[in-house]
């Protein structure tokens, strides 16, 4: 088991039990699943930079990401349907939670003038949806061959409730700069 999995099962939980009195331990909200994608546009049509940005999630998230293609045809930005035009990595289990510990302890606190997380990030179904445009963060990565791509972090979690999420977010360590 990974330390945040310890982590939620033993504390979190039932810290989130206790603050809002829930009847049962499966109505606690849970982080069902974390999303991290990258959109290419027309870039993905080079091989060599779609390779090197499969190569980077891979490193980054610890598992090979599979393509996102094109809907329907945009003739102002020369899409065709069915082309690739980004590239999606789903995480879950073992590998969730260690990714959350390294976005957490590692990740975060490497982003230049950082003041902490917005409330905003949440979308209406209270996923959290956070945009990482500078890649030097990543220590994984070869900072000579960075391409100019950002990621896109969805924490995605059982819950529909905003202020819930946010404490559940909170216990992890998230670090938050205004209250909801």
């Amino acid at each position: 088991m990974n330390n945040f999995q310890i982590l939620y099962t033993k504390i979190i939980k039932q810290n989130l039990l206790k603050k809002f009195g829930y009847k049962s331990s499966y109505q606690v909200p849970k982080i069902e699943k974390i999303v991290i994608s990258t959109a290419l546009g027309l870039r993905a049509e080079k091989s060599s930079i779609l390779n090197k940005e499969i190569e980077d999630l891979r490193t980054i998230s610890g598992q090979h990401p599979i393509h996102t293609k094109a809907k329907k045809s945009i003739s102002e930005f020369g899409i065709k349907k069915g082309s690739i035009v980004g590239l999606l990595v789903t995480l879950r289990r073992e590998k969730m939670y260690a990714f959350l510990e390294k976005l957490i302890k590692l990740y975060l606190p490497r982003i230049r003038d950082f003041k902490g997380l917005s409330f905003k990030h949440f979308d209406k179904n209270a996923n959290f949806n956070l945009g990482i445009s500078d890649k030097t963060i990543f220590p994984e990565l070869d900072y000579i061959n960075l391409t100019k791509s950002g990621y896109t972090v969805t924490i995605v979690t059982r819950s529909n409730s905003l202020h819930e999420n946010y404490f559940l977010l909170k216990e992890f360590g998230f670090p938050f700069n205004n209250s909801p």
